[in-house]
């Protein structure tokens, strides 16, 4: 299954905390933890100063304490956290399967578990507002798409197309549902 994984399987850049002007690079390969800083003073004693490179292995820096330190002062604990699973091995295959395969998948799931899943990362709340998965789930409730529906989701987009359409199919029959009522009722 590893080999399933590109080269990097992390990266991120930020600026330290103030009043620092210091830049940071952190880089996860599937090899090594890379970590790279760029000193930015107006303090003689740093001008010229080359940028600084620390490289360990995913054992290595699981055992590093004071590099983790460094990472979670600059980038967060909840970037350590993700940097020590990875070097754990502990690798979430689900985020990394592409957009379109995710989009497929999450067209199959009930109302509420989209739902659910948009709360669950910025990634997968922008799948699940995009107009590609709600254009995919009202072609699974629809058997023709007819061109003032298609026209319609263009100008609303297909998320409100398919509630506009849930609400006048939900509508409909409740209306259908009294009608044929009444009309029971009417033959005693």
């Amino acid at each position: 299954m590893a080999s399933w994984l590109p080269e990097t399987l992390f990266e991120i850049v930020g600026q330290g905390p103030a009043p620092s002007k210091d830049y940071y690079q952190l880089l996860v390969t599937r090899c090594e933890v890379i970590f790279r800083w760029w000193k930015v003073s107006l303090r003689s004693e740093y001008q010229g100063k080359q940028p600084g490179e620390a490289k360990d292995s995913h054992g290595d820096f699981l055992k590093n304490s004071h590099l983790q330190v460094q990472i979670a002062l600059i980038f967060g604990a909840r970037i350590l956290e993700y940097v020590l699973s990875l070097c754990e091995g502990k690798f979430d295959f689900l985020e990394r399967l592409s957009d379109n395969l995710l989009l497929t998948i999450i067209s199959y799931l009930d109302l509420e578990d989209i739902a659910r899943l948009s709360q669950t990362s910025r990634r997968f709340a922008k799948l699940c507002r995009s107009d590609q998965l709600w254009e995919l789930i009202v072609q699974s409730y629809c058997d023709d798409i007819t061109s003032d529906m298609r026209a319609l989701a263009l100008a609303v987009g297909w998320r409100q197309t398919f509630f506009t359409n849930m609400l006048q199919l939900q509508q409909e029959s409740h209306e259908r549902e009294q009608r044929e009522g009444s009309q029971g009722h009417s033959q005693f």
